[in-house]
């Protein structure tokens, strides 16, 4: 297999003169610092996206796509795509136009910026699926909570021995609460897969202008946004939103635990360094702060069978 070449500021120059034409030397640099980056900022309006493999190309091409798909549905921007093509052999690239406003993980989402994330949740469920699973959108099957469950128990007792998590909170999920949670029958729904701070445009009042990152989208469970929510804005405002978005006690406290869980084994992998290249360590700590907030429908919710997975 050929390797494939890694991107360097030359590189990008050489490609967006090729694209923005102009005289001037284009001002490039990494969107996040590493050995081979392949998100740009170009000057202050553009972002440049390069595949470093043929895995990523294919979900690239897949994505812009995708949003062309969702626009109509989600009441927020979007990235637009500028232009596209391949900058190696079977490797694509992207330039979208910047989406204006902050990182959902510098900026608080008010009140209004909750309404405006139940409007996203909502058209992401009206997304018709036929159509994505025509671009080739895959179905993924819902996680086992049970499962995850056991390994964010043991998690847990690491983070307490290392006085990172006290496990003996009030909040507990328990055996009984899994099989509760589980996913009843009903049909999939896209699903961002990907809703952290940093693909939550935010603007300086809280209003939450935009949606990036949508290579991971699947056909599958809505808790999982919601999971991403609480890991990006809190559990509170995750679950409110989702509540606005129709959906009931059900998929929102699965959703609720999916991040609780996940935010907890993530931690513990990465004071252990054994997740590979995780999140920074402060990042990790705000997620597992934000998911464990207390919510109010956890202590007065009892789920009983006949209780809608989805909203009506």
């Amino acid at each position: 297999m050929t390797q494939a070449p890694t991107p360097t500021a030359d590189t990008v120059r050489r490609l967006v003169r090729s694209l923005l034409g102009g005289s001037t030397e284009p001002d490039v640099r990494p969107v996040a610092e590493g050995a081979e980056p392949d998100t740009w900022w170009v000057g202050a309006r553009h972002v440049l996206r390069l595949a470093p493999d043929r895995e990523t190309a294919v979900r690239g091409r897949r994505e812009l796509r995708l949003r062309e798909l969702v626009r109509p549905y989600v009441p927020v921007a979007l990235p637009t795509s500028v232009a596209h093509g391949e900058w190696a052999p079977g490797l694509t690239y992207t330039l979208d136009a910047k989406v204006a406003g902050g990182s959902g993980e510098d900026h608080d989402v008010s009140a209004l910026g909750e309404a405006d994330l139940a409007a996203v949740l909502t058209g992401l469920r009206e997304v018709p699926v036929r159509q994505a699973e025509t671009l080739g959108v895959p179905r993924v099957a819902p996680r086992v909570l049970e499962t995850l469950r056991q390994s964010a128990e043991r998690a847990a007792r690491v983070l307490a021995e290392a006085d990172e998590f006290d496990a003996a909170r009030p909040e507990r999920l328990t055996r009984e609460a899994t099989a509760q949670l589980g996913v009843q029958p009903g049909a999939a729904v896209l699903v961002h897969h990907g809703l952290t701070g940093g693909h939550l445009v935010v603007s300086a009042d809280g209003r939450v202008r935009g949606v990036l990152g949508w290579s991971d989208a699947v056909l599958g469970d809505p808790a999982e946004d919601i999971a991403g929510l609480a890991l990006s804005v809190g559990s509170p405002a995750a679950v409110r939103a989702a509540t606005l978005a129709g959906y009931g006690a059900r998929p929102c406290l699965r959703g609720l635990w999916l991040a609780r869980c996940d935010a907890v084994v993530d931690l513990a992998e990465a004071l252990a360094d054994r997740s590979g290249a995780p999140p920074p360590l402060p990042l990790l700590r705000t997620r597992l702060r934000r998911a464990w907030e207390p919510i109010l429908l956890e202590r007065v919710t009892e789920l009983r069978d006949d209780d809608p997975d989805e909203p009506a």
